[in-house]
């Protein structure tokens, strides 16, 4: 029986952004496996959980036994469902996995049953100050191959916006949802117009509208024929998805703000939804995203898998081997990797033409330069957007 010998934490920013990387070593001499455990926004907390909680839980356990290790992780400390045990046990039950292939001598997909396609579609972010500015951005990503194109002016909710604040106002990320509608309409007015019908575009409301302007947000971009809108709606108003279909045959993406099954199984099952956008860390790893694209499968919803720069390397080659072992895959998000993040994490997911690969390699097929990742220290800084607020001061989610 091969065992967990260690269990290591490892924290990098080679982009500026806060990596939570776990590494499980075994009983055997030189093998070991890489999960993610990014949860950016709190990583020391996800470290401590990892290291104080899991790691001697873990010590000793047999590395074959994954549902079993993931089963009792996550009722161990009876209360659950939480975004930082999530991801300190997706960094566990990756690592497994990844051990798992490696054992087998297997990249991860054919675990997951084999390929369903060679390699998977994958959308990039344009931004812009300008609709023109926008227009141009999407103009060179596609002249790089990309026909999936996730379009924003001015990030969530727009900015430089004309607003008038009370005394005293708070500091934030401050943006004016009507503003934001209008503006939107008519950056895919003009991007439909310059770029033609064949370009698939997408948009990312990032739950800044309250929910009856969502629904009518929706309804406005129907002429557009986006390929989805993600995150209408905050997790705490999905009842609200109802009225959207009912109002619009916009295609509808969520999810990356999910912990819970109980709050995306409604949305699957009811068919609210086009696109499940959930961060495979943030409910658990592998072993929770595998049963999810059965269940959505039933039910005719498409993966999407949340894929920015706050998950490392091993998380989005996990879900590339997700991605291409699906028969209801749908489209994968993508991060442009620099140089500094290809050399800490040797095996880092390659797209070419619009296209993201897997690699053949065993497991993952990520792997890790621990000395170099010392290089890049992670701040505990918190983002600006994450402090948005509306004209008058009152916070907005998120």
């Amino acid at each position: 029986m091969i065992t967990i010998r260690d269990v290591k934490t490892i924290l990098t920013a080679p982009e500026g952004i806060n990596l939570v990387v776990v590494k499980i070593e075994t009983s055997e001499p030189g093998l070991y496996g890489l999960g993610c455990a990014t949860f950016t926004q709190r990583y020391l907390t996800v470290h401590n959980a990892i290291e104080e909680y899991l790691k001697p839980f873990l010590i000793g356990k047999d590395v074959q036994r994954i549902e079993d290790i993931w089963q009792t992780s996550m009722v161990s400390g009876y209360w659950r469902n939480g975004p930082v045990l999530n991801n300190a046990i997706s960094g566990v039950d990756m690592a497994l996995w990844d051990i798992k292939g490696k054992l087998a001598n297997m990249p991860l997909y054919q675990l997951l049953g084999g390929k369903c396609r060679e390699a998977a579609p994958v959308y990039i972010h344009a931004d812009g100050r300008t609709k023109e500015e926008v227009a141009e951005n999407v103009q060179s990503f596609m002249g790089e191959g990309y026909r999936y194109i996730r379009c924003q002016m001015g990030l969530y909710g727009g900015k430089e916006q004309k607003m008038v604040k009370p005394e005293n106002a708070l500091e934030g990320a401050y943006y004016d949802p009507k503003v934001y509608m209008r503006d939107v309409i008519s950056l895919f007015d003009h991007l439909r117009s310059e770029l033609g019908a064949e370009i698939e575009l997408l948009h990312d409301v990032h739950e800044r509208l309250a929910p009856i302007d969502a629904v009518r947000f929706a309804k406005q971009l129907e002429p557009y024929n986006l390929f989805f809108l993600e995150d209408a709606l905050p997790p705490e108003q999905v009842e609200w998805f109802k009225r959207i279909r009912q109002h619009s045959t916009t295609p509808i993406a969520m999810g990356e703000l999910f912990n819970n099954p109980n709050e995306y199984i409604p949305l699957i099952k009811d068919r609210l939804i086009d696109y499940i956008r959930i961060h495979v860390s943030q409910i658990g790893g592998i072993t929770p995203a595998k049963k999810l694209i059965s269940l959505c499968e039933s039910f005719g919803v498409r993966t999407a898998w949340h894929g920015p720069g706050d998950l490392s390397p091993v998380g989005h080659a996990a879900n590339v081997h997700l991605d291409i072992s699906s028969i209801n895959f749908g489209i994968q998000e993508m991060n442009k990797f620099n140089d500094a993040i290809q050399e800490v994490f040797p095996g880092t997911p390659e797209v070419r033409n619009g296209y993201v690969y897997p690699n053949e390699k065993p497991g993952i097929g990520v792997d890790i330069n621990e000395e170099l990742a010392k290089k890049y220290p992670c701040t505990n800084e918190l983002p600006t957007w994450t402090l948005a607020r509306l004209p008058d001061g009152t916070s907005a989610r998120p």
